[in-house]
């Protein structure tokens, strides 16, 4: 089998493209390196174009393994022929190479291998090749009655050889095949509530009598529908038509309507397909369809913690983090522009203390003694209320400071977490929160990256879903974000660096080892002098680094150092310094790209080295902007439908956008009104951190559900 032919026509790129890729992935390239790298090799293929391939030649790889161990089995049993030999070396999906082994697969002991002990074996070949006899049937079963082999009587006799003739029924490719198509394309999920919560009112309450075609299922359907029969509220199946089912196979199976077997074979049929066939072909369907659900809502997860670890950051400004609290207090943590931790104070604005005069003397204190230029308060308990205090001192002193609040999920895990205690081992859990959130602020990728991404509540199910594979994927999605945006080298933490192309956490301690010992790193050479960073790791690594001030000019940009001699070369022909060279727009429109064409070094490359030279180490995210809730609602009660607000999009599912308004429970746009054309999918039009004004249509107090529209 050609794997990279095949890759070729399933993704419908070029086989070439497909060849390179996986050579670059092979010798131990990154996703992210030959996308922005190795356009040239890849005809300019996209990051999930390479993911695609990667994962397909995955999947090649393991069905090769597996059909190297089908194929010693079925040798060891002394029945591969060359047909079926053909038939397992040809075979391209994983399903249809199992169903070609099923007759083959060692079995355990059951009803039919009990059967053909007793010897019934002989008996189970007549009957199901439906031989034509002269003797009488009940002449034929006395032949194979044998106290001996345990088979008392002809009864027991034809049970066995129809248990023989039911397993080799179900082991039938062709059939187990067709029904599972139909299964798939007509079958219909089904779910029932249990007694037990038959009158009681759930979040699962409109699948307590739910049915409809599986193939039409969306995602978090099949993902809610599981979950409440985890939970003991559902249970649910497959059906199918089952005589539609039989019938097909009645036609497989039977060759003649007068043969004296007869009604024991559509007997044999029947049970085989009951008690063999729809249960597997009901749990493959089932899986198949919860694996597909459960791949989409990995989708999903993948593309808002992108949309986040992208939200655009505040940058380098002196802030002033708030906890939020009402008991215990607000924490405050001074952070200054280089995300350092200065200083920590507690304040009691709201009750029970209600300390409001004392809490300000502390903001005004903290604000003129550092300068302080942006506020950043968590959105947890209190938040509401801790928003309006800040922004009535604000006020009240006419300070020109803004205050924002900041999505602050996952950061009581951060606090907890062992880089948390290794950051700030004499510091408080609620005191490395506020940290937290003022980093937030500052630059949300260098300080999400610290967190369990499924800590952060952007999911779809994300609890439900297998654990390794939303892990791959969720490393995939931060290594992407690192990657696009770059990182600062003598300013970046060993979790930011562990994400940067071919270097993983050993080697981000190793540099932050030598910026320790060495003073920072003066360019992007002195990587290689880094313990374990060979010339791999260099090549795969450098373009992602930054350094600020490096000797060279261009270590600040995202220009790879195996093209600095281009650059050079451009610089040198209009006669001007490199450093005279970036920025200068008029300068670079005297560039002929076509001029520094050659075998190694192509038109896609010197497009990337153009542009990073009309603005190089530009922040690739979009400008911060803030937005403000409105002070007269603060809880869910205060909500009336009608009202319109300002609201920030928290989480995109498949079924619509959650929608934070400032009433410490996010609302629903469902899909269906999140726009006045028809959309497929809410990822088309909004993305987590996106603002605008929606109007609430509906709020239930009792299971805390807000649904609202976007105003459009």
């Amino acid at each position: 089998m050609d794997i990279n032919k095949n890759i070729a026509q399933e993704l419908n790129v070029s086989i070439n493209s497909v060849s390179n890729t996986v050579k670059l992935l092979i010798d131990g390239a990154t996703i992210p390196f030959i996308a922005r790298y190795r356009k040239e090799k890849t005809n300019n293929l996209d990051e999930t174009q390479i993911k695609n391939i990667k994962e397909r030649f995955d999947y090649y790889i393991e069905l090769e393994k597996r059909k190297k161990t089908i194929l010693q089995t079925i040798k060891e049993q002394n029945k591969l022929t060359p047909d079926l030999e053909r038939k397992i070396i040809c075979c391209v999906e994983k399903q249809e190479l199992e169903d070609i082994y099923l007759p083959y697969k060692p079995k355990k002991r059951n009803r039919a291998t009990i059967a053909k002990e007793k010897g019934l074996e002989p008996l189970a070949d007549l009957i199901f090749n439906q031989i034509p006899v002269k003797n009488t049937r009940e002449k034929i079963l006395e032949e194979y009655v044998d106290l001996k082999k345990g088979v008392n009587n002809p009864e027991e006799a034809l049970a066995g050889a129809l248990d023989i003739i039911a397993e080799r029924i179900s082991d039938m490719m062709d059939i187990r095949k067709y029904l599972r198509e139909i299964a798939y394309q007509a079958g219909k999920i089904i779910s029932k509530v249990k007694k037990d919560f038959k009158d009681q009112k759930t979040k699962f309450e409109m699948y307590y009598d739910f049915s409809e075609f599986i193939k039409k299922s969306a995602s978090h359907r099949i993902l809610a529908i599981r979950r409440g029969e985890k939970e003991g509220i559902l249970s649910f199946k497959l059906e199918i038509n089952e005589e539609n089912a039989l019938h097909f196979i009645d036609n497989k199976i039977i060759k003649n309507n007068n043969f004296i077997f007869y009604n024991d074979l559509l007997n044999a049929i029947n049970d085989a397909y009951k008690r063999l066939i729809f249960p597997s072909i009901e749990t493959e369907v089932l899986n198949l369809k919860i694996e597909e659900a459960e791949k989409e809502a990995i989708n999903v997860f993948s593309k808002n913690l992108k949309n986040l670890l992208l939200f655009p950051p505040a940058g380098s400004k002196m802030v002033l983090a708030l906890d939020p609290g009402f008991r215990t207090g607000c924490k405050i943590a001074i952070i200054d522009k280089n995300g350092n931790f200065l200083e920590y104070k507690a304040i009691f604005p709201h009750e029970p203390q209600n300390k409001k005069i004392e809490a300000e003397v502390i903001i005004l204190d903290f604000i003129k003694k550092y300068n302080i230029e942006l506020i950043s308060i968590g959105n947890g308990t209190a938040s509401k209320e801790s928003s309006i205090f800040i922004n009535d001192v604000i006020k009240r002193n006419k300070l020109n400071i803004k205050s924002v609040i900041v999505n602050e999920a996952g950061a009581s895990v951060y606090s907890a977490s062992a880089i948390a205690i290794k950051e700030f081992p004499d510091l408080d859990v609620t005191v490395r929160g506020a940290i937290s959130i003022g980093r937030r602020l500052q630059d949300p990728l260098a300080e999400l990256v610290k967190i369990d991404p499924k800590s952060i509540g952007i999911g779809q199910y994300q609890h439900d879903v297998n654990q390794m594979q939303l892990k791959n994927s969720l490393d995939l999605t931060v290594e992407s974000a690192v990657n696009y945006v770059g990182v600062e080298l003598n300013t970046a933490s060993a979790e930011l660096l562990s994400y940067i192309s071919g270097i993983g956490n050993v080697i981000a301690q190793n540099i932050i080892k030598f910026r320790k010992e060495n003073n920072m790193f003066k360019n992007r050479k002195q990587l290689l002098n880094v313990t374990k960073l060979g010339n791999k790791a260099f090549e795969q690594c450098a373009g992602f680094l930054r350094i600020r001030d490096s000797e060279n000019p261009l270590d600040n940009s995202s220009i790879h150092p195996e093209s600095y001699h281009i650059v050079e070369k451009m610089a040198e022909d209009l006669k001007v310094k490199i450093e005279n060279l970036l920025g200068n727009k008029e300068l670079i429109s005297k560039i002929k790209i076509q001029n520094y064409v050659n075998a190694e070094v192509g038109f896609l490359t010197l497009q990337d080295i153009i542009l990073e030279l009309q603005k190089p180490s530009l922040d690739p995210r979009k400008e911060f902007s803030n937005l403000e809730f409105s002070s007269e609602i603060n809880e869910i009660d205060d909500l009336q439908e009608g009202m319109e607000l300002e609201g920030i999009v928290t989480n995109v599912t498949n079924f619509g956008a959650f929608i934070d308004i400032g009433v410490h429970q996010d609302g629903l746009i469902h899909i269906s009104k999140l726009s006045n054309e028809f959309i497929s999918n809410p990822h088309d039009i909004v993305s987590v951190g996106d603002k605008f004004k929606v109007r609430v249509i509906s709020v239930d107090k009792q299971l805390k559900r807000i649904s609202l529209e976007k105003i459009l």
